[in-house]
């Protein structure tokens, strides 16, 4: 499809990328309330899924995926969630494995290409609920996810009517290399340490696979992605794990209608991660670029954030 001609214009203050990124990371608030589900996945592992409801009852759902080191309560999950609510749509956030502030069980945990446990939720709906419009939207890592899903070799089950992509990486290994540069030094630090903290808790019950001298040598995400993502879950090596994990591959056999809003000032974003020639050579795929919004910080009036209204808009023209 044509690229689409964004709207966005946020107030003055919030027009450089660091500050709009750093703010909605770190100073948002959205309150919200929900409910807790855990369900078994297929390997004795679980997910823990926290579910918001419209006020009147409906056949339509928003599932919602967050970024890395992210969880249910992020304000990019719950205010989206809200919004929907809002407007007769019930919302699950998804806390990926060993996200929701419990370790999970397994050796392995979450990555930007696990597609599976996505369709294990979508599944577990489906044979619980009986929504007839289910809607897909990710942020970052969780857009990647949704964006990789839509386009593999599977059966995408015919509830789901739309899907939206906010910040997405989809061409990870750019994206690694951008959050190692300079200018994204504080992020690239906020996330090794979130990680690193995650396999100290993970050494404590696996000793066998992590020791003191394996940590010591995580000093970079690559690192981090040679060390433990790529071990645990089965690829040769980081730059093996970001070939394969990426979405921009799989974009041009998207078939379900789907938004991506990718801002051009975002500093995680290399210029891969703009996919203008797969937008415009599949009618499902629309490719919305604003000039403003770092990375997933779309301010907006009354603490509605541009993407979360564009979300809504863009599900609300692709529905039955």
């Amino acid at each position: 499809m044509p690229i689409v001609e964004s709207t966005y214009k946020p107030p003055l203050f919030f027009k450089k990328g660091f500050v709009s990124t750093v703010y909605s990371g770190l100073v948002r608030r959205v309150s919200i309330k929900q409910e807790r589900e855990r369900i078994t996945l297929h390997d004795g592992d679980f997910l823990d899924l926290d579910w918001s409801y419209s006020k009147q009852k409906t056949n339509k759902l928003v599932v919602l995926l967050h970024g890395l080191e992210g969880n249910g309560q992020r304000p990019y999950m719950t205010g989206t969630a809200k919004l929907f609510n809002e407007n007769n749509i019930d919302a699950v956030c998804v806390n990926f494995r060993g996200c929701s502030g419990e370790d999970n069980l397994k050796y392995r945990s979450y990555h930007s290409g696990d597609t599976e446990d996505l369709n294990s939720v979508l599944q577990h709906i489906n044979s619980t609920k009986a929504y007839s419009e289910i809607y897909l939207k990710g942020i970052s890592l969780g857009a990647n996810i949704i964006l990789k899903y839509l386009g593999e070799p599977n059966s995408i089950p015919e509830e789901v009517k739309a899907a939206i992509a906010v910040s997405v990486p989809c061409y990870l290994a750019g994206s690694a290399l951008q959050l190692h540069t300079f200018k994204n030094k504080l992020y690239h630090d906020r996330f090794l340490k979130h990680l690193l903290n995650r396999l100290k808790v993970k050494q404590k019950r696996f000793p066998d696979k992590l020791n003191d001298k394996t940590l010591q040598s995580i000093k970079t995400l690559t690192d981090f992605d040679n060390v433990y993502t790529a071990k645990a879950h089965d690829f040769e090596d980081a730059l093996d794990y970001y070939v394969r994990s990426s979405s921009l591959q799989f974009l041009p056999k998207i078939k379900v209608p789907t938004l991506i809003i990718n801002a051009l000032n975002d500093s995680f974003l290399s210029p891969e991660c703009y996919p203008v020639k797969e937008a415009k050579n599949n009618e499902n795929l629309f490719l919305e670029m604003p000039n403003y919004g770092g990375h997933a910080g779309f301010i907006d009036k009354k603490n509605v954030y541009y993407n979360e209204k564009r979300a809504l808009e863009f599900v609300k023209g692709n529905t039955l």
